[in-house]
C-alpha cells in the first residue's frame, strides 16, 4: 500500500521522546518547532473597545463571487461579516465598512461597484434586526464625499465605502491613500481575513495609524480555530486530509502540521504529485514536477516525525474530463499510460473514511477529485461524510472544499468553516499575514 509511517529516523531516541512528549523544542529539517501558536496573541477584539459615537471603521471581506449576469453567487462573506457589523450598530458607533470586489486593477469597474453588496447587505441586516436597515454608499472611498456622508450619519447606521481597489494606491500599499482612508474612523477593526495575506494599504498600512485597533469577531474566531490545530495539546488523533490540485501550495501547511496531526490523508492532484515521487506513475496526470523533490522531503520528514501518510491504493481514471467518458478503476500501481487520475478509489475512500471516523480533529482542505463532475465526485463525498460524522472538532477551508461541503448540503455538521483560503494555509504553514501583524504593532 503506498504510504508512509513508523520509520526508524537517525535521530537520538530520546530526544525524539521529549519531542513527542512535548518537552521540546525539537526542530526538524521542516523548520517546524512543535511550540504552540496562539495567533490571536497581542491582538484586542471589538469587544474591548468603547464604540458609543465613534467611528468605527471595519475593513470587511466582500470579496463575494459574481455570476456572468453581475449578480451574487455566494453570500457566505457578507453573513460571516454580519456579527461584527451588527456588534458595532448595537453599540452606538457610526460604522464604516471598507472592502474590495472583483478585480478592477486600480480603475472604475461598474459592474464591480459595492452597490451590488450594499443591497444584500441591507437585506440581510434588516432581517436579522427585524428593522429598516439603510445603507449608504457613496461614489468614492476616500476623500470630501464619504467624510460628509459619514458626519452626517446617526449612531448606529452604516456607510459602505466605494470599492477600494478602484484606486492602484490600495494594492500597492500606499502611505498617502493609508492617511485618507484612515482620517474616517476613530477605531480600526480588521474582520477580513481572507484578505489578511495581502499586504494591501487597508490592511497592513491604515491599521498603523490607528492607537485603538483590533480585531472582529469572525477574524477572532478564525485566529482561535486555527491556534487550536497549530496547539502541540491538539486533540489527538488530529488527522490531516488534503486534496486539490496543486503540491506547491499544500506542502508547506502539511509539513508544518507533521508535529500535530499523526495522520495525513492525501488524494487529489496533491496525491498524484506524490505518488509519482515515489516512482509510480501517473499517465497523463498533471504532476508538480518541480516539486518532486520537495515531496520526497515531505515523505522523509513524515518518517521522521513519526507520522503516517495515506496515499490513494485505488484510483478512478479515464482518458478524458467529462461526465460521457468511460471510466475505471484501478490500482495506484496500475494507472494506464494514457490515462487521467479523476478521482480516488472506493479502497481509499473506505480507508481514508476508517482514519477520519477515529479521529478527534480534523483540518480538510481540497476535494479528492474532480468534484465539479458528478461522476468524479464519490471520493470527495466520502470524505465530507466521514468529517460530518465526526464528534471532535473539524474544520474546512478552501474555496473548492467549502463549496464542495455546501454542495453536498453538510456545512452544519462542521465546526468551523474557514473562508480564508491562502490566508488560511499560510497560517497553518506558520508564516506571518500583513494583516495580522498590523493588528499587533503600536502607533
Amino acid at each position: 500500500m503506498p504510504g508512509v509511517g513508523g520509520g526508524v529516523a537517525p535521530v537520538p531516541p530520546l530526544t525524539i521522546l521529549l519531542f513527542l512528549l512535548g518537552f521540546g523544542p525539537f526542530r526538524d529539517p521542516s523548520g517546524s518547532s512543535g511550540m504552540t501558536m496562539d495567533l490571536a496573541k497581542g491582538i484586542k477584539s471589538i469587544e474591548q473597545f468603547s464604540l458609543e459615537g465613534r467611528r468605527v471603521l471595519i475593513r470587511a471581506d466582500f470579496a463575494v463571487p459574481l455570476t456572468p449576469e453581475g449578480t451574487i453567487q455566494d453570500d457566505s462573506r457578507i453573513h460571516a461579516a454580519l456579527p461584527t457589523i451588527k456588534y458595532a450598530m448595537e453599540q452606538g458607533a457610526k460604522v464604516v465598512l471598507a472592502a474590495h470586489l472583483g478585480k478592477p486593477k486600480g480603475k472604475r469597474v461598474n459592474d464591480l461597484s459595492m452597490l451590488i453588496v450594499g443591497e444584500r447587505l441591507q437585506e440581510l441586516l434588516t432581517r436579522s434586526l427585524g428593522r429598516e436597515v439603510e445603507i449608504f454608499v457613496p461614489d468614492e472611498c476616500v476623500g470630501d464625499g464619504p467624510r460628509k456622508l459619514i458626519m452626517e450619519r446617526l449612531d448606529g447606521e452604516v456607510v459602505l465605502l466605494e470599492n477600494l481597489q478602484f484606486h492602484p494606491e490600495e494594492e500597492a500599499n500606499d502611505g498617502l491613500f493609508a492617511q485618507r482612508l484612515a482620517a474616517l474612523g476613530d477605531v480600526y477593526v480588521n474582520d477580513a481575513f481572507a484578505a489578511c495575506h495581502h499586504a494591501y494599504a487597508s490592511l497592513s498600512a491604515v491599521p498603523r495609524l490607528f492607537v485603538e485597533k483590533g480585531a472582529g469577531l469572525a477574524l477572532m474566531k478564525e485566529l482561535s480555530v486555527l491556534s487550536r490545530l497549530l496547539s502541540a495539546q491538539v486533540d489527538a488523533p488530529f488527522v490531516v486530509a488534503v486534496g486539490g490540485e496543486r503540491f506547491a501550495d499544500k506542502v508547506g501547511f502539511m509539513t508544518n502540521l507533521l508535529g500535530r496531526g499523526r495522520t495525513v490523508l492525501v488524494g487529489g492532484g496533491t496525491a498524484v504529485t506524490l505518488l509519482s515521487a515515489q516512482g509510480l506513475g501517473v499517465g497523463r496526470s498533471k504532476v508538480d514536477a518541480e516539486r518532486i523533490e520537495a515531496a520526497r522531503n515531505f515523505l522523509s520528514r513524515a518518517r521522521l516525525r513519526q507520522a503516517e501518510v495515506l496515499l490513494p491504493v485505488d484510483l478512478v481514471v479515464a482518458r478524458e474530463v467529462s461526465d460521457e467518458a468511460t471510466s475505471e478503476t484501478v490500482p495506484s500501481d496500475s494507472v494506464p499510460e494514457d490515462a487521467l487520475i479523476l478521482d480516488i478509489g472506493p479502497k481509499t475512500a473506505l480507508m481514508f473514511a476508517t482514519a477520519l471516523g477515529q479521529a478527534r480533529t480534523v483540518f480538510w482542505n481540497g476535494p479528492m477529485g474532480v468534484f465539479e463532475r458528478p461522476r468524479f465526485r464519490s471520493g470527495t463525498e466520502a470524505v465530507a461524510k466521514a468529517i460530518a460524522r465526526s464528534s471532535g472538532l473539524s474544520v474546512v477551508g478552501g474555496v473548492d472544499t467549502v463549496a464542495a461541503v455546501a454542495r453536498l448540503v453538510l456545512t452544519p455538521f462542521f465546526r468551523h468553516v474557514s473562508l480564508g483560503g491562502p490566508a488560511t494555509l499560510m497560517a497553518l504553514e506558520g508564516r506571518e499575514l500583513p494583516g495580522i501583524t498590523a493588528l499587533r504593532e503600536t502607533a
